[in-house]
Parts: structure tokens; C-alpha cells; sequence
């Protein structure tokens, strides 16, 4: 008897937690609407298919594997979809994950913290304000003066070096 009550039981569970382990909902629980909004196929015409899954389907890039966590030049980040500013050199630090940190965003506004329960863990992930794509996560184990690492993939940001963005007009 005990045996079919646990059978029973994996069979209605199962689902539930396949569908949790994919799961990100706004703090807030409320789906919002982004200032650009774009179908799968015209992100896939514009970015590479890395980029597309990480913005999109909330992929990872392997550590120490990304353009920019060993970065130093002066200049700011953009999200790769939208080019939204979202964080400056000024704020970034060398976290020893082999992934860009930051110690905060330019803009509070520019990015949204939506709670992530996938993979068994529940997470902060950062997501891009204007487009919705996927950041990465933010921890509380930061440096001071905010204790935050934004723990971000290269692949969904652009860096437009100091130089490049004075001359700019």
C-alpha cells in the first residue's frame, strides 16, 4: 500500500517540480510589459545563438568563458539586446567567479529583480528592464558599498570603451 501511495505521489510531483525548475516570476508576481518586445525569431536574426539563449532562454555562459570578466578598461555596459545602459566599470570588481561583477547598476531603473527557483535553488536573477533578456543573478555577498555582486554573462552585455563613448556624438 505504501508503495502505490509514493507511486501516486511521484507521478503527480514530477510534473510540478519539472515545470519549477524553469520557473522566474517578477517579485511582484506581476508579468510585465517590456518597452521592446520582439518574437523568438527577429532575437534570433539579431544576436548570435548564444546570446539568444542566455538573454532568452536563460542560459549561462561557462565561467571564465565570457569577454569581459577579465575586462579592465574604463567604459560602460549595455544590454547585448537592446543596448539599455546597465552598469559602469567604476562599479566593477573582481569577484574570482569568472563572470563580470558589479557592484550595482548606473540605474536602479535599468534592471528588474525577478525570483528564480530553478535548478532546486531559489535565486535573484537580473533582467534587462527594457527587453526582459536574462543578466544573470545578483548575491549578497558583494564588496562594499552596496554588498551586491551582479554576477553577469558577457554574452548579454556590450561594453563601449571610455574613449569611444566621449567621441561619440
Amino acid at each position: 500500500m505504501k508503495r502505490r501511495t509514493l507511486l501516486s505521489l511521484s507521478i503527480l510531483l514530477v510534473p510540478a517540480l519539472a515545470a519549477c525548475a524553469a520557473a522566474a516570476e517578477p517579485v511582484n508576481g506581476a508579468r510585465v510589459k517590456r518597452e521592446i518586445e520582439k518574437t523568438p525569431e527577429q532575437w534570433k536574426k539579431q544576436l548570435s545563438p548564444e546570446a539568444y539563449n542566455v538573454l532568452f532562454e536563460k542560459g549561462t555562459e561557462r565561467a571564465f568563458s565570457g569577454k569581459y570578466w577579465n575586462e579592465h578598461r574604463d567604459g560602460v555596459y549595455a544590454c547585448a539586446a537592446c543596448a539599455l545602459l546597465l552598469f559602469s566599470s567604476a562599479d566593477k570588481f573582481e569577484s574570482g567567479t569568472g563572470w563580470p561583477s558589479f557592484t550595482r547598476p548606473l540605474d536602479e531603473k535599468a534592471t528588474e529583480i525577478v525570483k528564480d527557483i530553478s535548478y532546486g535553488m531559489v535565486r535573484e536573477e537580473v533582467v534587462c528592464r527594457r527587453c526582459g533578456g536574462h543578466l544573470g543573478h545578483v548575491f549578497d555577498d558583494g564588496p562594499k558599498p552596496t554588498g551586491k555582486r551582479y554576477c553577469m554573462n558577457s554574452v548579454s552585455l556590450a561594453f563601449t570603451p571610455k574613449l569611444e563613448a566621449v567621441a561619440k556624438p
